[in-house]
């Protein structure tokens, strides 16, 4: 199987559709597949349900797809650095199904693993426990979170083989991983690609098996919060 593309759009052929769900990796700014989110917003999908843990920036990550309105829902943990989704959701332009951070995650891998649900204590007694089946074990209560599957998944690792085996950075690996497993087609964007053997398989963070597209690009590694101190 042919795996790598040439560009972006070339890799998302025939995989958009209005209304269609992605789960996108990253978190805050760090290892988002920004080449990806940038060939989506040129295509014009519209009606979008994204499960990532959060929506970018104003003017970078997910938030660009926030600003042509192609987003119709998210679902995520945090969304405190963009102005325009808080402006969205507010004035219910935007559907918004909040998950604490792990549990995001783990409904990410569960889907992924082919686990339709699994109980949790966490959001018990919360507004997050809200209309979900409880169920006591050991004399504690859980919550009912049900698995994520996805149409598509986009994720951004730093380098890639030919048959897209993974490895990812320090942090960026973040929730790359989980929504790389929880997507049906899943296209990587990945920083360097080499020849299948290249790499030690003890240092395999994601198999091919995941992987069905990749491309290589540049990408521009912003920093979301910067904080100086004078000399």
């Amino acid at each position: 199987m042919k795996k790598v593309y040439a560009s972006a759009a070339a890799a998302l052929d025939g995989l958009l559709h209005d209304g269609m769900s992605i789960a996108a990796g990253g978190f805050g700014l760090c290892g988002i597949p920004e080449l990806l989110i940038a060939a989506i917003k040129e295509a014009g999908t519209k009606d979008i349900t994204i499960a990532s843990n959060n929506c970018g920036v104003d003017d970078f990550g997910l938030g660009v797809l926030l600003a042509t309105r192609q987003i119709k829902k998210m679902q995520s943990s945090y969304v405190g650095e963009n102005a325009e989704f808080m402006r969205q959701f507010l004035s219910g332009e935007l559907e918004l199904e909040f998950n604490p951070q792990g549990t995001l995650a783990e409904r990410m891998r569960a889907g992924g693993a082919g686990i339709p649900g699994f109980y949790t204590k966490t959001g018990v007694g919360t507004v997050i426990a809200e209309g979900k089946e409880h169920k006591d074990f050991g004399g504690e209560t859980y919550i009912l979170e049900t698995g994520i599957v996805t149409d598509l998944a986009i994720v951004k690792a730093w380098k890639a083989d030919t048959s897209g085996n993974l490895i990812f950075r320090k942090t960026a690996r973040n929730f790359n991983v989980p929504a790389a497993t929880c997507g049906r087609v899943c296209v990587a964007e990945v920083e360097e690609i080499v020849p299948i053997g290249s790499f030690d398989p003890d240092c395999i963070h994601l198999p091919g098996i995941y992987v069905h597209r990749i491309i290589q690009g540049q990408h521009e590694k912003r920093i979301e919060q910067r904080t100086v101190r004078s000399a």
